[in-house]
């Protein structure tokens, strides 16, 4: 199959299709500009309370009048721009295929190899989240604002998170034995170019975020480095940087002076931080990006860039802080776990947390809700920095394709390390109320990660959808999931190559990822939760219909919340989740009858920890005989605090191919 790297077939339509936007977009901007400026966020009201002269109201009477006068000059413009717009529609591709054209920084042909070395299976990471990239008038009903300077704030977060290195963390002590043998975060780069992997003894008791300043390892976290890193024997951008923690038990969690003083004069001996070239003044317009004490999820300095994190269970040993925050430069905050909640989970197969970073060595991404053609392409300039292979614009407008007229797409983005090889994508033709004015669909990919000894390709299949979001639309979801279990079964089919008795590919994976708008928590969703999906999908949260396992938390936050001190960075936002009330006043929870739909403070019991919309669904059905599929992590990410009503979500797969080692 042909990916469509542009979204026409010829470069004529192409520009007739800008000339077309040219003239409708005066007329769009200034209408957009004019809503926003009468739907204020909660950021810009408490600015204005005080504001004793009014400058705000003072500022709307003046520029109303302008914008009306400009938005009528330029209606004929529009409406001639609009007759040439929408014909082209029927010609339009589905969506655009990018791929890094530095050749220098790319890498996906060197992840194939990886396969081949590990005789025994691979881990592949997966991550989704709906960032709510609208048109700034409509962003703001979700009280998010500033779409531009957001989207190119999300992926400057997603790709420092993703680029941090892997680390492995093994514990010394005979008894405690509760910390797990790996973690998808990070805790240190090797300092000073030390290519050797270092060691640290530490008692830690939860995610801890830490500042070192030292050499970058890495190729891909800032312009800069791209630049200044990109000669050989670098490692390249998706490479695995490794470092290991060692956990001594034998001291009950207390670090020696000597040590202490090693890391410390360790982070003093590499220089201080490079500061990043990227500021940007639009994006000091927002609450969102302010770094308060605790706060990494930026990551926009050359050394915040590899700030860390690693969650450490340990038994019921305490941590002197006051000595560990005396000695060691890094800014954390720590949670006392107690013995009941560490004893709660034993008996799960995989660990789960809530992270303030995005995984590290992320492979997949997909977002939703990237409505803005403009926040699209920043939202891509960033994520391009550490995914090789990009889909997006995906979707169909005016009356191609679809039952009504549609004035966006469908929002779906989708971001790989890995070679796609061929995407699909279908539009849910039931759309009702507001959502059928976008066309919210299912995007289906299939991806090349690995090849055999015998040459034989290993592939996974990837799909990235967004159901009806109106609420009691319970019947049209349930038809969506309906169609989208049928056109991914039509895809699958029409993508193989292979054939039981001669397999030319072998499939690795089928992972399904979005923002499916209903719950398992709450009784006006009992149809979704009861959907045949989840007969050949799992969902590594769910004990069954209506009943979650105890750690998942809802993904859904209480837009009114968003620009609290409490949460309006990723270290706060982790910590609020971590506690039960915390989770109460800042997550929707799943609708009662009996409570008022205000989250804010509630006491109540309540079902469940809040509304989880987001999925991440993965099957054993239609792989490869003799492989297994196994979680290895999922953790609910707080990295994008601020930026987005929703929590993302990661998930990381084993697969395991049942060979020794060679």
């Amino acid at each position: 199959m042909v990916l469509y790297t542009s979204p026409f077939p010829n470069s004529f339509l192409s520009v007739l299709h800008s000339f077309s936007w040219g003239l409708i977009f005066p007329c769009y901007w200034l209408a957009d500009r004019l809503v926003a400026s009468f739907v204020p966020t909660t950021y810009e009201k408490r600015q204005r309370a005080d504001d004793p002269c009014y400058f705000h109201a003072l500022c709307i009477i003046i520029t109303t009048p302008i914008y009306l006068a400009l938005l009528v000059a330029s209606l004929p413009f529009a409406l001639i721009g609009f007759l040439l717009w929408s014909p082209l529609q029927s010609a339009r591709r589905p969506y655009i295929y990018s791929r890094l054209e530095d050749k220098n920084h790319a890498n996906g042909a060197t992840l194939l190899t990886e396969w081949k070395a590990a005789g025994n299976g691979k881990s592949f990471c997966f991550g989704s989240a709906n960032v709510c990239l609208l048109p700034d008038s409509l962003a703001r009903f979700n009280n998010v604002f500033n779409t531009q300077a957001r989207a190119k704030e999300i992926g400057r977060r997603i790709r420092n998170g993703a680029s941090r290195p892997q680390i492995k963390i093994y514990i010394d002590s005979p008894t405690n034995t509760s910390i797990s043998a790996a973690s998808f975060s990070s805790l240190v780069s090797p300092q000073g170019g030390d290519n050797t992997n270092r060691t640290v003894n530490a008692g830690i008791k939860r995610t801890t975020s830490m500042e070192y300043k030292g050499d970058n390892s890495g190729s891909n976290n800032s312009e800069d480095s791209r630049e200044d890193k990109g000669g050989p024997g670098e490692p390249n951008e998706g490479e695995e940087n490794t470092c290991i923690v060692r956990i001594n038990g034998e001291d009950n969690g207390h670090m020696s002076d000597t040590e202490t003083d090693t890391i410390n004069g360790q982070a003093h001996a590499s220089g201080p931080a490079e500061p990043s070239l990227e500021g940007d003044a639009e994006i000091s317009k927002t609450p969102n990006h302010k770094q308060k004490e605790g706060d990494s999820g930026s990551l926009d300095s050359y050394s915040a860039s590899r700030e860390s994190l690693v969650k450490v269970r340990v038994g019921d040993g305490t941590v002197d802080q006051s000595t560990v925050n005396n000695k060691l430069l890094y800014k954390a905050s720590i949670m006392k776990k107690t013995s009941v909640r560490k004893k709660k989970h034993t008996d799960e197969t995989f660990d789960h947390e809530i992270s303030a970073f995005f995984p590290a060595n992320l492979d997949f991404l997909c977002l939703q809700e990237v409505f803005d053609k403009r926040a699209a392409e920043k939202l891509k300039e960033q994520l391009h920095h550490y995914f090789e292979y990009i889909v997006y614009d995906v979707g169909v407008y005016s009356c191609h394709g679809c039952c009504s007229f549609k004035f966006v797409n469908s929002g779906l983005l989708f971001a790989s390390r890995y070679p796609v090889m061929d995407a699909a994508y279908h539009c849910y033709p039931n759309g009702r109320g507001t959502d059928s004015l976008a066309s919210k669909g299912a995007l289906f990919l299939k991806v090349q990660v690995g090849s055999t000894p015998q040459d034989q390709r290993i592939v996974g299949y990837i799909s990235c959808t967004h159901l009806q979001a109106i609420a009691g639309d319970t019947t049209v979801r349930c038809e969506q999931l309906d169609m989208l279990q049928d056109w991914l079964s039509e895809f699958r089919k029409s993508t193989s190559s292979s054939s039981t008795a001669n397999p030319e590919e072998l499939v690795a994976f089928d992972v399904i990822c979005g923002d499916l708008n209903f719950d398992n928590c709450s009784s006006e969703d009992k149809l979704e939760q009861q959907h045949s999906l989840f007969t050949h999908y799992k969902d590594p949260c769910r004990l069954g219909p209506g009943e979650d396992k105890p750690w998942a938390i809802g993904t859904l936050l209480d837009p009114e919340g968003l620009y609290d001190d409490e949460v309006c960075t990723p270290d706060n936002l982790q910590k609020v989740l971590e506690s039960e009330e915390g989770r109460k006043g800042y997550l929707v929870y799943p609708t009662s009858k009996n409570h008022s739909s205000s989250q804010k403070g509630r006491k109540a019991s309540l079902k469940g920890n809040g509304r989880r919309i987001d999925y991440m669904l993965y099957t054993e059905e239609g792989l490869y005989l003799e492989w297994k599929v196994e979680v290895e992590e999922f953790s609910f990410i707080t990295q994008l605090a601020g930026l987005t009503d929703h929590l993302p979500v990661a998930m990381r797969l084993m697969v395991s191919t049942g060979e020794d080692d060679p």
